[in-house]
């Protein structure tokens, strides 16, 4: 039972230190992204390149020529389909942040409008979603950078709602206008939750990890493939390691739906402060 516990200790440990390697390489700038993945796996290339032809070891690798194409063509379709399914799951998150901006801009845009055109004093609703909607675009939007929620926008949120279900609302305006007033504030408030939600900065380190791991293998069943010839086996790795770098950064930068240059801008709801200063 202690070694159960150890095994499984070691392997939290390990799983924990893979998750920061990812999120930290990850959260590089542009540069940084592509630089670390064509080191890793130009040094990768270079290791194997040198065991099979100029290393003490060349006789025992370059005995194992006579493995045939399809063996590299299996592990390279495993790698392109769990590329393809990494690449369509940062999309799907993207598509999804795009949607909880547009919904949370929306029913804020709703309840601005629902308030100028109420007949009652709706001022202090007003004031609310203004505020709301300046610290979501001028403090909580940096803040998600870093994975963060804003703690400002926490207490504007707060207090949009504590002045939609004030009592008093009820008394001025109708109570289907006022009930209104409520439902939009929350749905707002649950946009912004799946906003939240969908900017986690450690949902895909295992799915990172797998698919790092398995174009390392793509890279050596290339080599292993092309033994006989030094030339043919440089370039038909670089090849695959150049396309390899070149996909695998294109997704990373898209990992996190509200950070990066390829981010989900804040403009509707930049839009929406503008109109609500007036």
């Amino acid at each position: 039972m202690i070694d159960s516990a150890r095994n499984e200790r070691r392997v939290r440990l390990a799983s924990n230190g893979g998750t920061y390697v990812i999120s930290a390489w990850l959260d590089l700038p542009v540069i940084g992204i592509f630089a670390v993945l064509a080191i890793f796996y130009g040094l990768a290339a270079a290791l194997f390149a040198w065991l099979t032809f100029w290393s003490p070891l060349r006789g025992k690798v370059q005995s194992l020529s006579g493995i045939v194409a399809p063996y590299f063509n299996a592990i390279a379709l495993l790698f392109a389909l769990l590329t393809g399914f990494l690449a369509g799951d940062v999309m799907d998150r993207t598509r999804l942040a795009l949607r909880a901006v547009q919904a949370e801009s929306g029913a804020l845009a709703n309840l601005n409008a629902l308030a100028l055109a109420s007949a009652a004093d709706t001022a202090t609703i007003r004031d609310a979603l203004h505020g709301y909607t300046d610290a979501v675009v001028n403090d909580e939007w940096k803040q998600m950078s870093n994975g963060q929620a804003s703690p400002k926008t926490e207490a504007a949120l707060a207090a949009l709602l504590r002045a939609v279900a004030d009592p008093r609302m009820t008394d001025a305006a109708s109570q289907a206008v006022h009930g209104n007033f409520v439902q939009l504030v929350l749905k707002a408030a649950e946009a912004r939750s799946e906003r939240l939600a969908l900017n986690s900065r450690f949902s895909g380190a295992v799915r990172w990890m797998t698919v790092l791991l398995l174009c390392l293998m793509t890279q050596l069943a290339i080599g292993i493939v092309h033994l006989e010839r030094p030339r043919a086996h440089i370039a038909a790795v670089f090849i695959f390691s150049l396309a390899a770098v070149i996909t695998l950064g294109l997704i990373a930068l898209q990992e996190y739906p509200f950070d990066g240059p390829l981010s989900v801008p804040p403009t509707p709801l930049e839009q929406l402060l503008k109109a609500t200063a007036t």
